[in-house]
């Protein structure tokens, strides 16, 4: 049986490494990110390896909410041009690349998923956004960066370890919680302990409210009054399924991922993926 698919976050593994590493080291955030997918790909030995970019605010989630997104401050000059050089970077290692122009990357990474698991096969989603643990299922798990031990795979027993709820509940659970890394407030006054306990006993946001009745005084107000603007939110957390090729098989060229790795002054890096071409 032949390995998962690795369908990487490519903007999440590129701003968690420019922030990471050092200024001073030549195209930091290119680096760390290769690293990153490398280490990944050495322990999940994928069948091909997938990054993808898209919108960094969907734009039907901006039309439902003004405020999507709107704090995030603007991209570093220095990582935008690391930015622009990715694709060709990339390319170098015979990775796809997938791109979006109104939808995020997170959608492709979702899209990928279902692909993948229809077709009987597996996916590892190499990604920093918990969104994605709505993914997580029989064949596709997610690698959640920034372990003491280096990335951790989540699966659906992570899941509810982490949150107490499972997978298929992770839309409802940021509509009512909220999400401020994205500028979803969610439902007034309640938290994550709270959300976590309507999904428990009604099963899904939309129960939730037509049940409303059912809860103390306070809640049942907030999710009779919040009802319209709760279902936007979920709305907007849920991912939107792109219509994509299932991906061809294709191992990393090393080779030709050396010579890019040079090229941009990375010699450690090209030196070991000369070495991984040697013995491939």
């Amino acid at each position: 049986m032949s390995g998962p698919l690795l369908a990487v976050d490519a903007p999440s593994l590129l701003y968690r490494a420019f922030f990471a590493l050092p200024s001073s080291i030549e195209n930091n955030a290119l680096l760390g990110c290769v690293n990153q997918v490398l280490w990944a790909a050495e322990r999940h030995q994928p069948r091909a390896v997938v990054m993808c970019f898209g919108a960094e605010a969907a734009v039907y989630r901006k039309k439902l909410l003004p405020a999507y997104h709107a704090n995030r401050p603007e991209m570093p000059e220095d990582l935008a041009r690391q930015w622009a050089d990715a694709r060709a970077f990339f390319e170098a290692f015979d990775w796809h690349v997938l791109d979006h122009d109104t939808l995020e990357a997170d959608d492709l990474l979702g899209s990928l998923a279902t692909i993948e698991a229809q077709a009987g096969s597996r996916a590892v989603l190499f990604t920093g956004d918990r969104d994605m643990f709505q993914c997580v299922g029989d064949r596709v798990v997610v690698l959640f960066p920034g372990g003491k031990d280096g990335p951790t795979v989540i699966d659906e027993a992570g899941v509810r370890e982490r949150y107490g709820i499972e997978p298929s509940q992770v839309p409802d659970f940021i509509a009512l919680r909220g999400d401020p890394s994205d500028g979803i407030p969610g439902a007034k006054g309640i938290g994550e302990k709270t959300a976590r306990e309507i999904l428990r006993v009604h099963g899904s946001l939309e129960e939730a409210i037509e049940s409303a009745a059912k809860e103390r005084p306070k809640v049942a107000m907030t999710l009779r009054d919040q009802g319209p603007q709760l279902r936007e939110f979920k709305h907007m957390a849920t991912l939107v399924h792109v219509e994509l090729d299932r991906p061809t098989d294709q191992p990393t060229a090393f080779g030709t991922a050396a010579d890019a790795a040079e090229a941009r002054g990375m010699a450690r890096l090209a030196g070991r993926l000369r070495e991984l071409a040697s013995t491939s």
